[in-house]
């Protein structure tokens, strides 16, 4: 029994790494069904929504072993991360991978962070390149650069310290749009609004109201509506923060 709870946790470390860094609930059901039948599992039922996983392992022996775990969701998406974990759960499945290696492979992708030098680095071309798309200015382009810094900066000092993603994403948008808002004021060949839509694109939750919506589209109605409802308050904060920045300072 102890070795059947160990391997359910471990299925759940997948699950919440899984839905942490951006997966949709359907492969993260079918991730952890799959690999609990590879494990010997006779029947797994798997439930899973954005703040929580619940998983019972039934086995040919009549034991059920039965955990739950509640997800903080992070707001973050890592593909890559999710790619490495499919990885891992496919090896799994298919016999590759003891189970021992598996726990020791799951705490190396827990330690692995979003490499800073890819974050700096996508953000400054991401916010450069929407501005100038949008008919913002090369200069424009370089200042809306400039300021991805500063929110990669604030995603990575600040905030660990807020309650929640539509917290930080209000304090970070209000933070950016006032400091986009002042060097408009004082270089007037600089456009506030080209800046702020390139800096913008770096925060909008645009992968998760897509998931949101394919989510309900397949059926898992509950874990759509949470995700486009979350995602809808966090797009909600950053229009709230830009637009009171503008109105403080009046450009």
């Amino acid at each position: 029994m102890d070795s059947r709870n160990k391997m359910l946790n471990m299925l759940l470390d997948i699950g919440e790494e899984l839905l942490k860094n951006g997966a949709e609930v359907k492969r993260v059901e079918d991730t952890l069904e799959r690999m609990g039948r590879a494990y010997g599992a006779v029947r797994m039922n798997v439930f899973a929504i954005t703040s929580s996983i619940t998983v019972t392992m039934a086995f040919a022996d009549d034991q059920e072993v039965t955990q739950m775990r509640r997800i903080v969701n992070s707001g973050a998406t890592d593909f890559s991360r999710v790619e490495d974990l499919n990885g891992l759960s496919r090896r799994f499945c298919e016999g590759t991978l003891a189970a021992e290696e598996l726990q020791r492979m799951i705490g190396d992708e827990k330690k692995k962070g979003l490499s800073r030098k890819r974050l700096y680095l996508g953000s400054i071309v991401t916010a450069a390149g929407m501005c100038v798309f949008f008919g913002g200015s090369l200069a424009d382009g370089a200042a809306a650069a400039a300021f991805a810094l500063l929110i990669c900066i604030m995603q990575e000092k600040l905030q660990p310290f807020c309650a929640n993603q539509m917290i930080f994403n209000l304090i970070c948008a209000f933070l950016t749009g006032l400091s986009i808002a002042v060097l408009a004021r004082l270089v007037p060949f600089l456009h506030g609004d080209q800046i702020m839509i390139g800096d913008i694109m770096l925060l909008i939750p645009g992968i998760a109201m897509t998931n949101s919506i394919k989510d309900i589209m397949v059926g898992d109605t509950i874990s759509g509506i949470m995700r486009l409802t979350e995602s809808l308050l966090w797009a909600s904060a950053l229009a709230c923060g830009f637009m009171a920045a503008v109105w403080i300072v009046g450009i």
